[in-house]
């Protein structure tokens, strides 16, 4: 009996753990604390939930919107967090296995060094060291251990990477490639030069033209939208504006009516009444200019530049700088900051504008701010009806809005259309869904409702025949330049240059990146594919190019070149610098074989907020 009792003890111990087990308040593989083991590290529950924060907080201030744990799991943001978590993990194991560290001193130092951590007198405080870290909800032994661990990261990262050169090779020839230069002539022949007989096809003829084009006249995808539309335009005729709200708007921009005289002033100050007088008399001399003394200074005319100013602002400076002429300077002159030479660059006379001469466009102004709020009253009413089972039809007849129906497409962009609100409503409604009033940028409200949507298809010959003409004789065009343009660079080529009355433009060292105007536009690159002393005819959609390529030049030894070998250089040194490093954690992660608690990370979605 009494080994039967010892057997049935821990029969009932083995359910209890199995049991516990389950609802997670065991755990055998990993600790209770940690979202994952990455060899002998861990991943904090703490350390988890504060980047996943993180992200939270860096994805509301990019979109504006407050985002869920549901949200951030259905970006994967969650598990991007933990991804990151747990490369860091694998190095710092590799880090603890090769025994890089860093001492107590160091650690002092680096912490010292911290702005948030220092005084006003620039030193070490310890309590606001303490405090930040309390409102950072770490206790100081976690902070200095994370420090600890970022430092020998750092020293890992410093022994993979430094030193790291791409070969000198590859950032050659990107510098050849971008800098490289091309000497070319060529000859442009557009629809003026294009030699064609007056000719007009027949119907039958453009009915082929356009079964053997029917591409270029198919209709996209379009939404037959039928709409209502109430603009504060319409709502004019309801507005009454008296005399006494258009003198309130013409009092509230009396400083924009009623404005004083002024000028365009440059100052530039000295340190000294003695360094003024020193500039002022040299260029009194015409010993120098203006523009050399800003630039003395280390300043731009950008810096000196004062704007429009009254005469009140400029202080005692004001009567002589409204005496002097433009284009003068004069001076010393006292300013808020030292004696000064000033350079008027133009006068700008006083405006006195009445209250009569600006009636009519404060007047509708005014009735329009009261339209648009009339507009925006009667939305709350108009929506309350659409959700009654009223139709647009009956909206508009009832309510004296405006009743459309529009062809919709992609490329809609006349009328209502034009606006971005619209646009986005058609792109998204659907033949379900029920209508309902949106604003729009400039006060208006709508609806819409989706009739049909129209597949891809052919347009009807009767009522595109001007279109279909125009094609037809845009083709008979570029068919014409095409043969005019070989026939010029078979006779260059026989000729070995193009002819005396040719129109040659020849161009000297142009790089990938020049840009010329009316020309082809992929003129420029096939340049680069041609050889020294070839011809090649080289079509765009509104002209055509007769080319010769004639010299192969090196990039241009200069500035902006070493300037641009220095970025190239940079980049790729950079670029195989992380190749490499993030290959080492990739592979310290595999080594480090990482387990994942998914228990604690449900527990820690399941709290976060």
């Amino acid at each position: 009996m009494k080994q039967l009792s010892k057997t049935f003890v821990w029969i009932l111990m083995g359910m209890l753990i199995v049991g516990l087990a389950g609802f997670g308040a065991v755990n055998f593989t990993s600790s209770a604390t940690a979202v994952a083991i990455v060899g002998d590290e861990e991943v904090s529950i703490n350390d988890y939930a504060r980047e996943l924060q993180r992200e939270q907080r860096a994805l509301q201030a990019q979109t504006g919107q407050a985002m869920t744990i549901s949200q951030l799991v259905e970006l994967g943001m969650d598990r991007a967090v933990l991804s990151q978590l747990v490369s860091i993990a694998a190095i710092d194991n590799e880090v603890s296995r090769i025994g890089i560290s860093t001492g107590d001193h160091n650690l002092q130092r680096e912490i010292s060094q911290i702005d948030a951590f220092q005084g006003i007198n620039g030193q070490f405080d310890r309590e606001a060291y303490a405090f930040a870290l309390q409102n950072a909800g770490l206790s100081e032994r976690e902070f200095e251990e994370d420090i600890r661990k970022e430092t020998a990261r750092t020293i890992l990262q410093g022994s993979v990477l430094s030193g790291v050169k791409m070969p000198a090779l590859l950032k050659d020839t990107l510098l050849d490639y971008v800098g490289a230069r091309r000497s070319f002539s060529y000859v442009l022949l557009d629809e003026n030069d294009a030699v064609l007989t007056a000719e007009l096809p027949e119907t039958a003829e453009l009915r082929v033209f356009y079964d053997e084009n029917i591409a270029d006249f198919t209709l996209p995808e379009t939404k037959v939208i039928t709409y209502v539309h109430l603009t504060p335009e319409m709502m004019l005729e309801e507005v009454q504006v008296d005399d006494a709200a258009i003198q309130a708007l013409f009092d509230q921009r009396s400083a924009e009516y009623q404005q004083p005289e002024r000028r365009l002033v440059e100052r530039l100050v000295f340190g000294d009444q003695a360094s003024a007088d020193h500039a002022k008399a040299q260029l009194d001399l015409g010993g120098t200019l203006f523009e050399t003394l800003v630039a003395d200074r280390g300043l731009t005319l950008q810096d000196v530049d004062l704007g429009d100013v009254t005469r009140d602002a400029l202080g005692d400076a004001g009567d002589a700088i409204f005496a002097a002429d433009v284009d003068a300077v004069v001076g010393p002159l006292p300013s808020d900051l030292g004696p000064a030479l000033y350079r008027v660059n133009g006068k700008l006379a006083a405006r006195n504008t009445t209250l009569d001469e600006v009636r009519d466009v404060l007047q509708r102004e005014v009735a329009s701010d009261r339209a648009r709020r009339l507009v925006e009253a009667r939305a709350e009413d108009l929506e309350d009806l659409l959700a009654g089972g009223t139709t647009l039809e009956e909206l508009a007849d009832s309510d004296g809005l405006a009743l459309a129906t529009l062809n919709w497409t992609t490329v809609s962009s006349d009328d209502i259309a034009a606006y971005e609100g619209f646009r986005a409503r058609a792109a998204a409604v659907t033949v379900d869904d029920f209508p309902t009033i949106d604003f729009l940028d400039d006060g208006s409200i709508y609806a819409v409702r989706l009739d049909e949507i129209l597949p891809p298809r052919p347009a009807q010959f009767d009522t595109i025949e001007n279109d279909v003409l125009a094609a037809w004789q845009a083709q008979r065009t570029r068919t014409a330049l095409a043969a005019q343009a070989n026939a010029l660079m078979q006779a260059a080529n026989a000729a070995d240059g193009f002819a005396e009355d040719a129109e040659v433009v020849t161009e000297t060292g142009l790089t990938r990146t020049a840009y010329l105007d009316q020309t082809p536009a992929t003129l420029v690159n096939d340049v680069f594919d041609m050889n020294v002393g070839e011809y090649r005819v080289i079509a765009g959609t509104e002209n055509t190019a007769v080319v010769r390529l004639d010299a192969l030049l090196e990039p241009s030894q200069n500035d902006e070149l070493e300037l641009l070998s220095s970025a190239i250089e940079a980049q790729l040194d950079q670029a195989l610098a992380s190749a490499l490093f993030d290959a080492l954690a990739t592979d310290l992660r595999i080594k480090a074989e990482p387990r994942v608690n998914e228990q604690a990370l449900s527990a820690v979605q399941a709290n976060f907020h």
